[in-house]
């Protein structure tokens, strides 16, 4: 049985997962943004399941959720589920960063190189990843106009290509961008035409199961099924540059 750490868990998807691998057996470790928010997964889950607090949009919290997870131990997987979708505004985090960045692309860098180094690593991306522009012009929109729906889509362009690098860069860890759908939940919304169930089972898979395919990394999946992402995940350059940019603005290294 592995111990996997879970992060936005308190509803939606990252809670689906965490359900599903507390039922096989698991150890799970998981993450509300605040203490208000961890009341939900109490009552959503059975027994006294472990949670870490931080909010993703600050530097300090996230500081203080690597070490409340380190403290733990080692976990064997980790899966980065947690982000926000469309924002109206950019808004700005205590650092000065638009907050779609921090929560969907800073965050997950900061706790990839921060927490210590799991067997697996998985992160949520989105088809949405496909229309973003890799440049890296303006990433942190603090020239751009804003426009929500970009914004979203070159963050899940950053996590697909960061999960796709450390693949690369750890080869004693299998690392993985999972496509989860258009899914009801509460980001998704009531309309959304996408499989719940098979929403969440990918990225448990990828975590836990010792089959051949999900022993894979480097992937880019969609419900079990290895998906072409946008060339710029693949593209070594880009990688290196995004890599390289993250560092700059978190003074943090992978």
């Amino acid at each position: 049985m592995g111990k996997i750490f879970i992060t936005g868990s308190a509803d939606g998807l990252g809670l689906a997962a965490a359900q599903n691998l507390a039922r096989a057996g698991h150890d799970v470790i998981l993450h509300a943004r605040s203490r208000e928010r961890s009341k939900a997964i109490s009552s959503a889950l059975t027994g006294s399941p472990r949670i870490v607090i931080g909010d993703l949009s600050s530097a300090d919290d996230i500081q203080s959720l690597v070490k409340q997870v380190n403290d733990i131990g080692r976990m064997d997987a980790i899966i980065h589920n947690a982000g926000v979708y469309l924002q109206y505004e950019r808004g700005s985090t205590i650092e000065g960063h638009a907050t779609t960045l921090a929560v969907n692309t800073l965050a997950p860098y900061m706790l990839t190189a921060l927490i210590e180094r799991p067997d697996r690593l998985v992160y949520l991306s989105s088809g949405m990843h496909r229309s973003a522009d890799s440049s890296l012009a303006d990433i942190d929109w603090q020239t751009r106009s804003w426009q929500a729906s970009t914004a979203y889509s070159e963050s899940k362009l950053h996590v697909a290509a960061l999960a796709c690098a450390v693949a690369r860069l750890w080869p004693g860890t299998l690392s993985n961008a999972v496509d989860p759908g258009w899914v009801p939940t509460k980001m998704g919304g009531p309309n959304a035409s996408d499989n719940l169930e098979m929403g969440h089972q990918t990225q448990v898979w990828l975590a836990v199961e010792n089959d051949r395919e999900a022993m894979t990394s480097g992937g880019y999946w969609y419900h079990r099924q290895r998906q072409q992402p946008s060339p710029a995940v693949e593209d070594v350059r880009f990688q290196d540059r995004l890599i390289a940019r993250l560092a700059e603005m978190t003074g943090v290294q992978l």
